[in-house]
């Protein structure tokens, strides 16, 4: 039955419009390593700030819209939509497709390093889940969810902004941003585990935050631990 649900949910990803995108956005990402041999990297520092932070804003209005869906909904876990609930969707949808920036912002700045397995997996995989949500599912129980990530987000650009506007000052918080990431997979995880439980969500819903509880621990255990106690090392040394 599971398998079923989750070969059913593949088979409608892969006739979303979106999903070009997806296999345009992998395929130039695959191309990266042609583009640094034959470019020099761009600062595009004064870009950078003006897109986290816009990047920043946009996320704050999507995620209100969310919290008004949710409240004229009367639920986290009904399978219902309403207007606010529909705009917040399509705003989420449209948001993931810009956000794909990050990744050419990357590639142009020649930032090998974060065009991480994480990265990539997570930016193209939103693309075909927002997709998927705002023509499928555009519900309150859904909507709990991908609130939180915008939430997330708002923190997340707000931080990249910042670290734009002042290069030279570290953010203490960046660690606490990370932290914040694992959390919002760890609320998912156990909402889409009770909403598939008793409210007939779709098995891939705690797959998905599995995955990312994975990959977002092993970075900040490779980015804030194993880099601590290297350091620490060093200094004994």
């Amino acid at each position: 039955m599971a398998q079923a649900e989750v070969l059913r949910f593949c088979k409608t990803l892969m006739g979303l419009q979106s999903f070009g995108l997806m296999v345009v956005y992998l395929i130039i990402v695959s191309m990266s390593s042609l583009y640094f041999r034959i470019s020099k990297p761009l600062s595009l520092r004064k870009t950078l700030v003006v897109y986290n932070y816009g990047c920043s804003l946009a996320n704050l209005y999507t995620l209100v819209a969310f919290l008004i869906g949710i409240y004229q909904a009367n639920s986290i876990f009904v399978l219902k939509s309403n207007d606010w609930l529909k705009h917040a969707f399509f705003l989420y949808w449209a948001l993931k497709n810009f956000e794909l920036l990050d990744t050419a912002f990357m590639i142009l700045r020649h930032r090998r390093r974060q065009l991480s397995f994480l990265h990539i997996y997570h930016h193209s995989s939103m693309v075909l889940l927002t997709d998927f949500g705002y023509h499928f599912s555009p519900w309150a129980g859904i909507a709990f969810l991908v609130s939180i990530n915008s939430f997330v987000h708002v923190c997340l650009y707000f931080y990249y902004g910042y670290a734009a506007q002042f290069p030279n000052d570290p953010v203490p918080w960046k660690k606490h941003v990370t932290q914040l990431q694992i959390v919002q997979f760890l609320v998912g995880m156990v909402h889409a585990m009770f909403g598939y439980k008793y409210h007939q969500y779709c098995i891939y819903g705690p797959f998905y935050a599995l995955t990312m509880i994975a990959l977002f621990s092993n970075y900040y255990v490779r980015a804030f631990i194993l880099t601590k106690e290297k350091g620490n090392k060093g200094k004994q040394e």
